[in-house]
């Protein structure tokens, strides 16, 4: 039998790619709206694919999440087209997310803010789609901005991809670099539901009644999946997630063939080996929700249930002739964090909290299932893990869902994963873009230097900002961040991608203040917080349990000093308790989760219940904690 390629005209698969906050999940409301996904009845929050709590109040995509739009419209020449949408994320600590959505899709919608324009995370997402030879579309998202700069954007995107394709020219064979720049500019507004592919004036809306022109691009420009005649079965396996009633499911990507429920098929294990199992279940997505199907072909996103132990990234193939897909590869980890269980003297003080290490290690082992750029590797300790993840942000959504999940632990400070090249230590490198008012160029400056970044690029905008790139050590940027909003007084905009391996840089300095620790166990009080507060800033509120060793604040000086933060009033017959008074203390500093494990030195680390987040010295007892600082001195 012949071999021939053949198309699936009624079918597209897409990935929506942005940098946080440009407007991707607002767009793909807008567009399950018009196609009639949601009932006219019906009550719709906005951001349906921003399904996750944490999703909800960062603002931001954190998992690979695909939707179906069933476009009928005058492109689709009287047929129904089936729209597989993939949501990826922006930032570019979840690139095993991204990795995944490309997988899936045969072009990407590159969304630009029409005021920001691409910046470093649009940078990641779109170097994997041209590498991958994917066709690009570029959206010019929220045109009706009042600071929109349009033609500017429209030019950076191109110069973006201008450099991108340059740099891949050479990795990758056949790029055709004539393609990658004449690609179709749509302009939208994805809140008010508008496109168009004639430019609007800066600020204004196009001049579409609805988003046709958006579905139509994606028509012309994001070729119909194609697959060989008569080959036999290749799924490969992109996502996973779990249902209440089936169990495991595992999302796939038909390559080849035909998948039908109750089929016997092979599944291709990471190791190689090969099993038959049977598809109890076969369900394909509409809308936002997954119906019960007979039979899917190529080209199809659907999921499977009945398969307990399967992973992203296998295959399933015919049973009788299997012909497995390759792996999904990821770049490798730059960020480590230490998690183990809560070991300070108010451990397992939360009802019903999750404390023993059998139960922080099998909830890191279900995290691997569906995180293919996460890596778990055992310690010295048999009750604490070596997390290594893509970025610190990843890192830290990953200990935030575990926190209200019920665990307590103990997370060490950020560190980064080096290599060993030639002999000499490299560490992995950040490309820095800050978007600030000119005003805040020194401070900025200053502070990027201190931690070895050195400057590549700046732009001046012509309205009062510029744009400054750095590149820079990624250990540099741990903690960096709250510095940075103080030092522009929250309205400096920064964002970083991996730029490759570089030499050690040498030492950098985190903090150049110290730490007030309790020296005792006991209760915070306000009489002595109002005495000590001259010393530094405060964590902790009056009243709080305390131990010795716990960080209650930071001092006001470089070196660290232990406090009695709760020492009490001496009482005499002319004095009583209740007079003591709260007027001459200045409230506390409360700290969030990300700030605490900015705030922490390689001697400190985070404790983390359900309901308190405390930080604390590795070794608690001073005595202790001076020997050892002194035999760190010595060696």
């Amino acid at each position: 039998m012949t071999e021939t390629l053949t198309q699936r005209t009624d079918l597209r698969n897409v990935a929506i790619v942005a940098h946080v906050d440009h407007g991707k999940t607002t767009l793909v409301d807008a567009m399950l709206r018009q196609a009639g996904a949601f009932s006219s009845h019906g009550e719709v929050e906005d951001r349906v694919m921003d399904s996750g709590e944490l999703e909800r109040e960062k603002g931001i995509t954190i998992l690979a999440k695909n939707t179906t739009v069933f476009y009928s419209g005058p492109s689709a020449q009287g047929e129904t087209v089936t729209f597989n949408v993939i949501d990826t994320p922006g930032h570019a600590d979840f690139g095993g997310e991204v990795e995944r959505g490309l997988s899936m899709v045969d072009g990407v919608v590159l969304l630009v803010d029409a005021s920001e324009g691409p910046l470093p995370q649009t940078r990641f997402v779109l170097r994997k789609a041209l590498a991958a030879k994917l066709p690009v579309i570029l959206v010019v998202n929220k045109t009706d901005r009042p600071d929109a700069r349009i033609d500017g954007v429209v030019s950076d995107s191109m110069d973006l991809l201008l450099g991108l394709a340059s740099d891949l020219s050479d990795e990758v064979e056949d790029l055709d670099l004539d393609s990658v720049l004449n690609l179709p500019i749509v302009y939208a507004s994805g809140k008010a539901g508008k496109a168009s592919l004639n430019q609007p004036a800066d600020g204004g809306l196009p001049d579409s009644e609805d988003l046709e022109p958006l579905f139509a691009t994606i028509m012309e420009h994001i070729p119909a999946p194609t697959y060989t005649e008569g080959e036999v079965l290749q799924a490969h396996v992109t996502n996973l997630d779990a249902s209440p009633f089936l169990g495991r499911l595992a999302l796939l990507r038909i390559f080849n063939g035909t998948l039908k429920k109750g089929q016997q098929v092979a599944w291709a294990r990471q190791d190689g080996q090969l099993k038959n199992v049977k598809i109890t279940e076969l369900l394909g997505t509409k809308g936002l929700s997954r119906a019960p199907i007979d039979s899917a072909g190529p080209g199809e996103i659907v999921a499977v249930a009945g398969i307990e132990d399967i992973m992203i990234g296998e295959t399933l193939t015919d049973a009788e002739n299997p012909k497995p897909l390759p792996l999904i590869t990821v770049d490798d980890p730059a960020i480590s964090m230490t998690i183990g269980i809560n070991t300070s003297p108010m451990a397992g003080r939360v009802k019903n909290a999750k404390v023993t290490a059998r139960q922080v290690k099998d909830r890191l082992d279900a995290e691997l299932i569906g995180n293919v750029s996460l890596k778990v590797l055992p310690t010295e300790r048999p009750d604490a893990w070596e997390v290594q993840g893509r970025g610190e942000l990843a890192l830290a959504i990953l200990v935030e869902q575990m926190r209200r999940e019920g665990f307590e632990l103990t997370v060490g400070k950020p560190q980064v994963v080096t290599k060993t090249i030639d002999g000499k230590v490299h560490e992995p490198m950040e490309l820095m873009t800050i978007d600030t008012p000119e005003e805040f160029m020194g401070p900025i400056t200053q502070l990027m230097a201190a931690r070895k970044g050195r400057m590549t690029e700046m732009k001046n905008q012509g309205t009062g900002w510029i744009r400054m790139e750095f590149n820079v050590p990624a250990r540099g940027l741990i903690g960096f961040r709250t510095q940075f909003l103080t030092d522009t007084r929250g309205a400096g905009i920064a964002s970083s991608y991996a730029n490759g391996f570089e030499p050690w840089a040498g030492p950098i300095e985190y903090r150049d203040k110290g730490s007030l620790m309790a020296d005792r166990s006991g209760t915070a009080t306000p009489f002595a917080m109002i005495n000590l507060q001259e010393r530094g800033t405060f964590f902790v509120q009056p009243g709080a349990e305390v131990y010795e060793g716990m960080i209650v604040g930071e001092n006001s000086r470089a070196d660290d000093m232990d406090v009695n933060i709760t020492k009490e009033k001496k009482l005499t017959n002319m004095r009583a308790a209740s007079s003591d008074s709260f007027e001459g203390l200045t409230p506390p500093k409360r700290l969030t989760l990300e700030e605490s494990l900015e705030f922490a030195r390689e001697d400190e680390c985070v404790e983390i219940t359900p309901e308190e987040i405390r930080i604390r010295k590795v070794i608690l007892d001073a005595g202790e904690r001076s020997k050892a600082a002194r035999a760190r001195a010595r060696s």
